[in-house]
């Protein structure tokens, strides 16, 4: 099910991206505002690992260093019919994880130090499951297209807001084509980041599902994704909303209208969910 509705936003996105496109710039412009995004995200979906990494100074680990952790992710991996992902640990006592790089060839899952400070074996090894999972899923990917489309869509609603600014497209003479400019300048961008929010969601619960499934222990990963967000409330986490969307829950725990847009779903949901599953 949330395979189909991943396609059905990345459908709508592009059907977004067509018709703005074509109510401002015609072809060209979809195609000029296409090309801008896919170099912009380039570079993300690319260079994601070193990037992010860096960014929360993550250490690569080896299996002589971490014996029990390189372990358990080697057994979930082969059970996922993976290749062995690198492993860094991220100093900080905020527990989350997260997984990244373009494919399952050059895949790095990352942990903090808090996570393994406060999960029992079950419980990390249903938040590594999740993780593979997202890897498996081929997830960023699936967000760098979306990040490309959306992106798409916001450049020509910036367009469009100076068109508006210097009265092109007033020509109309009841002024419909201004009026028309302004609302794509408002709400194309706020469309477009719903939906991308939308795709994102969908494979959050995905990777959840995958997690139960390689893992075997779906009761593990529900009682991991408690004790992350009572942490994560208690220790918050400097993170960069970025890259919220690549953690297992959502870093960014501030009350705030930004976190209307959350990347992830609702913690209860995907509990109540993983404990409809049944252990195998």
């Amino acid at each position: 099910m949330n395979t189909v509705k991943t396609g059905i936003l990345l459908g709508a996105l592009t059907g977004l991206l067509l018709l703005i496109g074509g109510y401002f710039g015609g072809q060209q412009g979809i195609v000029i505002a296409f090309i801008f995004a896919m170099i912009m995200n380039f570079g993300s979906y690319w260079f994601s690992d070193k990037i992010v990494l860096s960014m929360y100074r993550a250490r690569e680990v080896s299996e002589r260093e971490a014996p029990e952790l390189y372990m358990i992710v080697k057994n979930l991996a082969l059970r996922a019919d993976l290749p062995m992902p690198r492993i860094y640990i991220v100093p900080g006592d905020t527990p989350n994880a997260f997984a990244t790089g373009r494919n399952e060839r050059h895949a790095v899952i990352a942990v903090t130090e808090g996570i393994l400070r406060i999960l029992n074996r079950e419980e990390l090894e249903g938040v590594l499951a999740h993780e593979l999972t997202h890897i498996k899923n081929k997830d960023m990917l699936i967000g760098s297209i979306a990040a490309t489309l959306a992106g798409a869509v916001m450049m020509l609603a910036s367009m469009a807001k100076w068109a508006a600014i210097f009265g092109v497209g007033g020509d109309d003479e009841d002024g419909g084509g201004i009026v028309g400019l302004i609302l794509m300048a408002i709400l194309a961008p706020i469309a477009a980041m719903l939906i991308q929010m939308g795709i994102s969601r969908s494979r959050e619960y995905m990777a959840d599902e995958g997690g139960a499934r390689i893992s075997g222990k779906p009761y593990g990963l529900a009682s991991a994704l408690e004790k992350l967000s009572s942490a994560s409330k208690a220790v918050p986490m400097k993170a960069s909303p970025a890259t919220a969307h690549l953690f297992t829950v959502n870093p960014l725990t501030a009350k705030s209208f930004a976190n209307l847009f959350s990347t992830h779903p609702p913690i209860e949901k995907r509990i109540e969910r993983l404990r409809g599953i049944k252990p195998h």
